[in-house]
């Protein structure tokens, strides 16, 4: 029997000649990651055990980026916490203020991850990476603790669901489209510990961004990761940013898949998740006119530069509708200078949108966009929880860059195409 991508990558990082579906290997690890949140228990934990040593200074990183700049003392002891241990064990990837960025953006484009790594994450939407083609997934503290000491970590190899692409992509239909389709499909449940393998003719017509997006809420189908093939434009994206000799792996002909999947691109239109599942999915023409509060566009999942050029394009020469907060968060630092440099930002600011430092902030109701009682988003985020974003009785609804900026210019759920011309 075959093995799909992920199989190859896991049995590579394990020494092995093969595994399959159910095995438990123990697999060498190319990247630990923690952020302000996590890295605090990890450190705990790794200190609690007595351990004194991390297996490898330069593949551990630890990103500042859920509640920085810190917005209470809880918030800033835990920042202490990860700054203090970085300092101690000479972590050389610690991403603080000034130099943060989300990071599952900030990662991909440090080069601190590339086709063919094993990489955890104290986070659950560390499954990004896929898009590179690497093996990807989110783990807890006591997992980060033990992977920061031993360079390892054990992994129970995953079945997997093959999701083949078909056709083209028509306008205004993103990546993020594609993956609140797909969790609309098969639930938030529906690829649980499994890996979501996206294959077909239509992958080329998905830029990296889109790869990004959809990968990084591979989780929210409960997969284990998300991945997909190497082609021109991964190559293309890791070219002068990559450091290591890329491993490209790909699935053998007889691969197991447990299940197909079929998206057609060509009839895929703009589509967002209601509140309060990602699978909770409807086309934003059914439910246009939908009175909205606040609009983000940003965080790990929409918060790319390809992202922001696509809520540029529908602000540009219109202003947000009166009583709507408009929040834009770049996802790293870079992104916000290309933002300055394209004139991005000037047109954010002149729609009357707030325009932040990178910052995970809203996605969480951390902060920088926390909800009242009775009030109601429309995010690029990924997650629509009960109280996800603020209070219990406000309500998330996940869009494309496209749908939030629309949204945010007409005051109820939109569509691009539906706006009135800017003269």
């Amino acid at each position: 029997m075959g093995m799909t991508m992920t199989q190859k990558i896991l049995a590579d990082h394990a020494n092995l000649p093969s595994v399959k579906a159910g095995d438990l290997v123990e697999a060498k690890l190319d990247l630990v990651l923690g952020n302000d949140v996590t890295t605090p228990v990890a450190v705990d934990v790794f200190e609690e055990a007595g351990l004194t040593k991390v297996f490898d200074k330069d593949k551990i990183a630890i990103v500042l980026d859920h509640y920085t700049p810190c917005k209470d003392i809880a918030s800033a002891n835990l920042c202490a916490t990860a700054r203090a241990f970085a300092k101690k064990h000479g972590i050389t990837h610690l991403y603080d203020v000034g130099e943060v960025g989300i990071e599952h953006a900030l990662l991909p484009e440090k080069g601190l991850v590339g086709p063919g790594d094993c990489i955890i994450g104290a986070d659950s939407h560390t499954c990004t990476y896929g898009a590179l083609g690497a093996f990807s997934t989110g783990v807890g503290s006591t997992d980060m603790a033990a992977g920061m000491a031993s360079g390892e970590n054990w992994f129970k190899v995953p079945d997997a669901i093959q999701v083949v692409l078909t056709g083209k992509k028509q306008p205004y239909v993103t990546g993020k489209d594609v993956i609140l389709h797909l969790i609309g499909m098969i639930g938030v449940d529906g690829a649980l510990y499994r890996s979501l393998e996206f294959t077909g003719e239509g992958v080329a017509e998905l830029s990296m961004d889109d790869r990004f997006t959809i990968a990084n809420m591979a989780i929210e189908a409960g997969a284990k990761n998300g991945i997909f093939p190497v082609d021109e434009k991964t190559m293309e994206y890791i070219k002068d940013r990559f450091p290591r000799e890329p491993k490209v792996f790909t699935a053998d002909e007889d691969a197991h898949y447990e299940s197909v999947v079929e998206i057609d691109l060509n009839t895929l239109e703009p589509t967002v998740s209601m509140p309060h599942l990602p699978s909770n999915t409807k086309k934003a023409e059914e439910v246009r006119g939908l009175h909205i509060d606040q609009a983000v566009i940003g965080s790990c999942t929409n918060g790319r530069i390809s992202d922001l050029r696509a809520a540029a394009e529908i602000l540009k020469g219109r202003h947000v509708a009166e009583g709507v907060r408009c929040i834009v968060i770049p996802a790293t630092q870079e992104i916000y200078l290309q933002s300055i440099k394209e004139g991005l930002t000037e047109i954010f600011l002149a729609a009357g949108c707030a325009v932040s430092t990178p910052t995970c902030g809203p996605c969480l109701g951390g902060h920088m966009g926390v909800m009242s009682a009775g009030e109601r988003a429309v995010a690029t985020t990924n997650r629509n929880f009960v109280g996800r974003m603020g209070h219990v009785e406000s309500e998330v609804i996940l869009a494309s860059p496209y749908v939030a900026a629309a949204s945010a210019v007409a005051g109820c759920i939109e569509l691009p195409c539906n706006l009135p011309e800017v003269n």
